[in-house]
């Protein structure tokens, strides 16, 4: 239920149907607090390359990598998604991993490719919009069957965003690799294929094929402590394995469904009466 007008309508908490009551909720707020939270972030990136800073323009990109995937997380948990923050978080996410990962690479290398580089900046950002448009109309309507729609179709934004600055990582983590400036043309198609996989239709693996095991609620925080411990004291190395472990899941998630669409289109067997 939505008010007449203004921001007001996003914010109501109206779970048994009632008259419309606007104002603020606080649980409304939060998610989209936290989006906005990514959206600065990826801005501060875009600044971070301008400043000759890659290597903190990429540790800001996957900071709003992991709020993108935390702010839908929350609006689900408080029962506050609504139509407002899901548009919110597509125009963050074009910013954070489309916008901001192109500029970053097109700062870093890719303007001494020529042509090249800004080919692949504008091929990897049409991309990064179209593959969030896409999404957004599957939401609403998906004509896959119902196993199918366990996949995600093509890899997801942040993910691509990750794929395309893979070089920016691995040179971090190997400094003294001073010819990645003849690999700069290889850069540029190394980028344009990101953007092919993430408006193709390649089915990848989403969440909705693991079965999380019952874990205490300490464990878990213990865990994801773990890896942002991680993430602090060894950026580049935890991302350069988290990168390579993201490009292996696309040869099991196209093998899995295989698996599946083999299984759900096997013609039925024939028994006598």
């Amino acid at each position: 239920m939505t008010t007449t007008g203004g921001l007001g309508e996003y914010f109501i908490d109206d779970p048994k149907n009632e008259a419309p009551k606007p104002g603020f909720r606080l649980r409304r707020f939060l998610p989209n607090m936290l989006t906005l939270c990514g959206l600065s972030a990826g801005l501060l990136a875009i600044q971070k390359a301008m400043n000759g800073l890659p290597d903190q323009a990429v540790l800001l990109i996957t900071f709003a990598a992991i709020i993108d995937t935390m702010d839908g997380a929350l609006a689900r948990l408080l029962r506050a998604t609504s139509k407002f923050g899901a548009e919110l978080d597509s125009l963050s996410d074009f910013l954070c991993f489309g916008v901001a990962p192109a500029f970053v690479l097109y700062v870093w290398v890719l303007d001494e490719a020529g042509p090249v580089g800004w080919i692949a900046v504008l091929v990897f950002a049409i991309a990064c919009a179209l593959r969030l448009a896409r999404f957004n109309t599957m939401t609403e309507v998906d004509p896959r069957p119902e196993w199918a729609r366990k996949f995600f179709m093509g890899v997801p934004a942040p993910c691509g965003a990750g794929l395309a600055l893979m070089p920016v990582i691995i040179y971090q983590l190997f400094p003294e690799m001073s010819y990645f400036n003849f690999l700069t043309p290889l850069i540029g198609v190394w980028m344009i294929v990101v953007a092919g996989l993430m408006v193709s239709g390649l089915p990848t693996l989403s969440t909705k094929q693991f079965k999380m095991p019952q874990m205490p609620a300490v464990a878990m925080l213990a865990c994801g402590g773990a890896f942002l411990a991680a993430l602090i004291h060894a950026p580049w190395a935890t991302l350069t394995v988290v990168g390579f472990a993201y490009a292996s899941s696309l040869f099991l998630g196209w093998q899995k469904y295989l698996e599946l669409k083999k299984a759900n289109t096997a013609p039925a067997v024939k028994t006598d009466a």
